[in-house]
């Protein structure tokens, strides 16, 4: 049984970034272990009362997650055991427990010694620029690479490490099909997309993508039922997550690009 491998920042961006990637690899018959570098401590609370919640947000988030992975049908979820950093320039972005302040080398061998009890053929992380340049996510780029780098010196390696991306013209018309006042509170601007010559891989997850829904909306607590994106049109959501896109950065394509399956050419 081939095993696919995915590090992650928080609780929800799985479902995100690499929900339907992550069901149809399950649904091949894949082993898919998720990685998750913190719970989820920082960031907005909805659904629940705030006061009440802030101080075990990361139990809540937790718990969320534990279903959001059933869905997807992740066979093993672990944490890292890093805070929440926060976005650059904030309190918990500097707190010593954060993800973004933990030693390279340190987080590098807490990865590591997961990868080695897993020995898999792919792992996914995010690209240097973290999609969407948040700390956490440019922090599990460094370190999946540094515990690959540590593992390679042995004679290891996974056959293929993938990040997840969106391509430029994907975010394009994306933009085009938002609302003005979507547009207005600066949803996506943070986005600029990977250049689509990058673009090694395409997956089609349509057959996934109510299910990929479902797991996204287990994360109650980070669903704002009034935002734009949580009332997305079925056709819209559908052109926004019906394909997944990643970019191969380590191994060898499995077939003529651009791929449509991270396990191609993967026995």
């Amino acid at each position: 049984m081939s095993t696919l491998l995915l590090v992650h920042a928080h609780p929800d961006d799985e479902a995100i970034s690499s929900g339907g990637a992550m069901m149809k690899a399950r649904a091949g018959g894949h082993r898919v272990v998720l990685v998750t570098a913190t719970r989820g401590e920082v960031g907005e609370i909805h659904n629940m009362d705030e006061k009440a919640t802030r101080p075990h947000l990361g139990e809540v988030r937790t718990k969320e997650l534990e279903k959001a992975a059933r869905i997807l049908g992740v066979n093993r979820s672990v944490f890292l055991g890093y805070r929440d950093s926060g976005m650059v320039g904030t309190a918990d972005n500097e707190n010593p427990k954060s993800f973004h302040q933990a030693p390279l080398d340190e987080a590098a061998g807490r990865l590591e010694a997961i990868l080695r009890e897993e020995k898999p053929e792919i792992v996914v992380t995010y690209a240097e620029d973290g999609t969407y340049g948040h700390p956490d996510h440019i922090k599990a780029h460094h370190v999946t690479n540094a515990a690959l780098d540590r593992l390679e010196k042995e004679g290891w390696r996974p056959r293929k490490l993938y990040y997840t991306v969106i391509p430029r013209s994907a975010m394009k018309a994306f933009m085009e099909q938002m609302p003005e006042e979507a547009r207005q509170q600066g949803l996506g601007m943070q986005i600029p997309g990977t250049p689509d010559e990058l673009i090694t891989t395409k997956v089609d997850v349509s057959e996934f993508v109510d299910r990929k829904r479902e797991a996204f909306a287990a994360h109650v607590s980070q669903n704002d039922p009034n935002s734009w994106f949580a009332n997305m049109a079925d056709q819209i959501y559908r052109l926004a997550f019906g394909t997944e896109h990643y970019q191969l950065a380590r191994g060898k394509p499995g077939s003529e690009l651009p791929e449509s399956d991270l396990f191609a050419g993967v026995d």
